[in-house]
C-alpha cells in the first residue's frame, strides 16, 4: 500500500511538473495566392422549403474564407508526435456542436477528439437527415433522420480522420467536414486566420495544418515547445 501510494505521488507529481511547464503554440495562417469565385447554392435558393430561409441574395459556398490581408480561415491545425498518440481526453471533454441553419451546416469545418461527442442541431423549420461518410476503418457510417424541432442527435467517431464528411441527402448541397484528432492538441483557425493550442507538453514535434482545398495533405513545419510556448505561421497557396 505504503508503494503504491508513493508511485501515485510521483505520478502526480510529474502531471504537475508537465503542466507547470506546459506551453500555448500561436500562429496564423494566410493564403497566398486569389482563391477561385465562390459559387451560387442555387439548388438551396430553388427549394420550396429552404428557399424561404433566405429572402435576400443567394448564398455562396464557403471553400476559402478569407480576410483582408489574406487571412485564411477553417484551417485545422494538429501537432503530432509519438508521445501524443491515444493521448485522447474526448470521452471527458464537453461535446462539440454542429447546427443545419438555413439549411446550411454551421460550421462546415469542424475538429474534436476520438471519443468525444458531437451534438448535431437542426435549427431548421424543416427535416434534414445527417449522413456521416467515413473513409477511416473503424469509424461507423451513419444516417440519421432528424424532423424540424427534433432533438439534437449524438454522434461519437472513435478513430482519427481527416475530414469526416456530414452530409444531408434530402439538401444535396449541405456538407460539413470533421477532423478527429486522437489527442487534445489541435485548433481551427478563426476568420482572421489565428490559432492557439493550449497547454502543450514541452518537446520538439511537427505542426500539420489542413486546409480541404489549399492544402488537403497538409503542410508540416518542426516547432519546439517550451515554458514560453511557441509561434508558428503558414502560408498555404492556392492550386
Amino acid at each position: 500500500m505504503k508503494l503504491n501510494r508513493t508511485l501515485a505521488a510521483v505520478g502526480s507529481l510529474a502531471i504537475a511538473l508537465q503542466m507547470a511547464t506546459a506551453g500555448n503554440i500561436t500562429g496564423k495562417v494566410t493564403l497566398s495566392g486569389t482563391p477561385p469565385p465562390e459559387k451560387d447554392i442555387t439548388p438551396l435558393k430553388d427549394d420550396a422549403q429552404c428557399g424561404k430561409l433566405h429572402p435576400g441574395p443567394v448564398p455562396k459556398t464557403q471553400f476559402f474564407v478569407v480576410g483582408p490581408n489574406h487571412e485564411l480561415a477553417d484551417v485545422v491545425v494538429v501537432l503530432q508526435g509519438d508521445s501524443l498518440k491515444g493521448k485522447s481526453t474526448g470521452a471527458t471533454a464537453a461535446p462539440a456542436e454542429l447546427d443545419q441553419i438555413g439549411c446550411i451546416y454551421t460550421p462546415q469545418i469542424l475538429a474534436v477528439q476520438t471519443g468525444q461527442k458531437i451534438h448535431v442541431k437542426n435549427s431548421d423549420p424543416v427535416m434534414h437527415n445527417v449522413h456521416t461518410t467515413p473513409t477511416a476503418p473503424g469509424n461507423k457510417e451513419e444516417n440519421r433522420a432528424q424532423l424540424a424541432g427534433g432533438p439534437d442527435l449524438t454522434f461519437v467517431i472513435p478513430q482519427p480522420e481527416d475530414f469526416l464528411r456530414f452530409k444531408c441527402d434530402v439538401h444535396p448541397w449541405m456538407f460539413a467536414w470533421v477532423t478527429v484528432v486522437d489527442h487534445p492538441y489541435f485548433a481551427v483557425t478563426g476568420k482572421d486566420g489565428t490559432f492557439t493550442i493550449k497547454d502543450v507538453p514541452p518537446g520538439k514535434y511537427k505542426l500539420v495544418a489542413y486546409h480541404r482545398k489549399a492544402a488537403l495533405k497538409g503542410i508540416a513545419k518542426d516547432v519546439e515547445v517550451t515554458a514560453d510556448g511557441a509561434k508558428v505561421d503558414f502560408v498555404a497557396e492556392v492550386k
